[in-house]
């Protein structure tokens, strides 16, 4: 796995959407190491825990309209569809697609962490910032 370590400098100081993050890469090297006969049951919780995550996500970026929201919302719907696909593999017994997915989902995160929640980040900061 490219980079499946949460590391502080990975935060982008909106302590509910850092938290959620260093989960899921805690998630996911605890699912690297799994033996196969369990590999199924944590496959299929750590895709109800991104969705879950990104739900969250959604639903604060629509509280306070977030510009990007609908570009923020189709990565999400993108990477949840590989994940889906993997899943229905996984499902029939192909653990080979769920590891690769797995493999594949720390560098998506990476990029998306610093692309699409950066600017959410920065969106929330300055709400803050706001008189109010």
């Amino acid at each position: 796995m490219l980079n499946n370590q949460w590391k502080d400098e990975m935060a982008l100081g909106v302590p509910a959407i850092d938290a959620a993050h260093r989960a899921l890469f805690e998630e996911l090297a605890r699912l690297e190491q799994l033996d196969d006969r369990y590999f199924h049951a944590g496959f299929g919780e750590l895709i109800a825990a991104v969705e879950r995550d990104f739900r969250e996500e959604e639903d604060l970026m629509e509280e306070i309209g977030f510009p990007s929201l609908a570009n923020h919302r189709e990565q999400h719907a993108r990477v949840l569809s590989g994940l889906h696909h993997a899943w229905a593999a996984v499902d029939e017994g192909d653990l080979a697609q769920g590891r690769h997915a797995l493999n594949l989902l720390p560098q998506w995160l990476l990029f998306h962490q610093a692309t699409m929640d950066l600017a959410l980040a920065a969106a929330l900061e300055l709400l803050q910032r706001q008189p109010g």
